[in-house]
């Protein structure tokens, strides 16, 4: 733990890189008030974390029925909590950059797979990054899809 508190443009600054760089988010949806929790390679656009899953999976339900998905990267002592707006999009509909990115990212195409996946394109709404207590204050970095400027 580190009483270093970080400005929010470096916490900016750290959780882009992460979305630049982790391989794999957590992704949290829900149902009838059950939450659902899984791991699931990442792609970071510039703009919207897109990862991908069977389009029949309790991830893809979830969040084409409720249209939200809450992300997190890093470690409970370095987390970065996103909450963002989500569209479920058939990979066999997507277009070209999203499928272009995502397989460009990670490495794997799942429109080439026999079961039919879909991308979840998530647009950030909240960030939230911390690592310590001493980080607390401060660690809304986006609000209403806008980077905070302290």
């Amino acid at each position: 733990m580190t009483d270093t508190v970080r400005t929010a443009a470096e916490r900016r600054a750290d959780t882009l890189a992460r979305l630049e760089g982790d391989a794999d988010v957590w992704v949290a949806t829900a149902s009838a008030g059950r939450p659902h929790l899984v791991p699931l390679s990442l792609a970071w656009d510039g703009a919207h974390v897109i990862v991908a899953t069977p389009a029949a999976s309790p991830t893809a339900r979830n969040t084409a029925a409720s249209g939200d998905m809450r992300l997190a990267l890093g470690t409970s002592r370095d987390v970065t909590v996103i909450e963002a707006a989500t569209e479920v999009v058939p990979c066999a509909d997507a277009p070209e950059p999203v499928a272009l990115c995502y397989a460009g990212r990670t490495g794997w195409d799942p429109r080439q797979e026999d079961v039919p996946h879909a991308y979840l394109v998530a647009t950030p709404r909240t960030v939230r990054a911390w690592n310590s207590l001493a980080e607390l204050d401060g660690r809304t970095i986006m609000r209403d899809g806008q980077w905070t400027s302290a």
